[in-house]
């Protein structure tokens, strides 16, 4: 069987409320909350393939984070639940550099938080007959009426964490996906102009993405062409930024189809991708043509919408796809004890 899978919708509704100085006092609890996280960490040293390095260990017990909280209701004038909302989010925050600094992609720097956002759990908010019902202190609230939103219609499961900046509330819904039973599994294999996809009974599925890389090679001859003038015309820089604009918005709308397609046509399917790291090279040019490919994207889009697995590629080659057998291939062909032959 299938494990549960939710799937997350969210929907902008523009506003008109004044709530700079709200979201600013928020952005400073955050970012207090980080500091208070921050100088607790502690850094043991680690040896890692040959090298000693400092590993971070992020303060997780309840002590402290009780502590930090007192701390952080101290001078705070709007709602109780907006300091959690911040611990929570400051833990992410720190838990994703984390990850990205043993990496080798951070460095030992401390997060800041810049922009200017709140998160709004369940207990801040009420929705009755069509309206949204914020608390942002005693007896003060912002009112969204929704009763008429495109989205209603669309919109399934229930109404989640809500996101609000200068200019739009963000609403999310979350929603169980049903789960069936497997019917096999699909490895696929990413190339520069497209996927290939395997199953010994379905065979091979090809995915072109001629069309994806045209997008980005087109609109890199534009930016090409405008590039050179625009150190002397500082004018046509917004022009730079609208074709990349541009080109981002319609590489993502075809791989949002190409990707709701696939987990359609091949539904209670798992698919396997290869680890992309080992993709990318020292050649730049190499390296620009595999970004132009969105394969990443792919990987992430398939993610949300179907079951999806890194594979291991360490002697995929000599592998037999039906049985397990390990094989040494005689050239172009394959041969295995349990009758499967491949000529490539």
């Amino acid at each position: 069987m299938l494990k549960d899978l939710y799937q997350f919708r969210a929907y902008n509704i523009r506003h008109s409320y004044d709530v700079g100085d709200f979201l600013e006092a928020y952005r400073q609890l955050l970012q207090r909350a980080i500091d208070g996280i921050w100088r607790n960490i502690v850094w043991r040293e680690k040896q890692i393939k040959e090298k000693k390095r400092l590993i971070p260990i992020i303060p997780k017990s309840n002590q402290f984070k009780r502590n930090l909280r007192n701390y952080l209701l101290k001078d705070w004038n709007y709602a109780k639940h907006y300091v959690d909302s911040a611990l929570k989010q400051a833990y992410s925050i720190l838990k994703s550099w984390r990850r990205s600094y043993l990496k080798g992609g951070r460095s030992r720097g401390k997060p800041v938080a810049k922009k200017r956002f709140v998160r709004i759990k369940e207990t801040l908010y009420s929705y009755r007959d069509g309206k949204i019902k914020i608390s942002v202190k005693s007896k003060e609230y912002l009112v969204f009426d929704i009763s008429k939103a495109w989205f209603l219609s669309r919109a399934k499961g229930e109404m989640g964490e809500l996101i609000l900046n200068e200019k739009f509330l963000t609403v999310t819904f979350r929603f169980k996906q049903k789960a069936g039973e497997v019917k096999g599994k699909i490895a696929w294999d990413c190339n520069e102009r497209s996927i290939d996809g395997f199953n010994p009974e379905i065979g091979w599925i090809k995915v072109d993405l001629t069309k994806l890389f045209r997008i980005h090679r087109a609109y890199e001859l534009k930016r090409k062409r405008l590039q050179r003038r625009a150190s002397k015309k500082p004018s046509l820089k917004k022009l730079l930024d609208k074709f990349s604009k541009r080109e981002r918005n319609r590489a993502k709308d075809l791989v949002h189809k190409l990707t709701t397609y696939l987990t359609g046509a091949f539904n209670n399917y798992f698919h396997g991708f290869e680890n992309l790291k080992k993709m990318f090279t020292k050649s730049r040019k190499h390296n620009r043509n595999v970004a132009k490919s969105y394969w990443k994207a792919i990987i992430g889009l398939m993610s949300y919408k179907s079951e999806v697995r890194i594979l291991n590629l360490r002697n995929s080659t000599k592998r037999c796809s039906r049985c397990g057998m390990m094989n040494a291939p005689k050239g172009a062909f394959y041969e295995c004890g349990c009758g499967l032959r491949i000529d490539s």
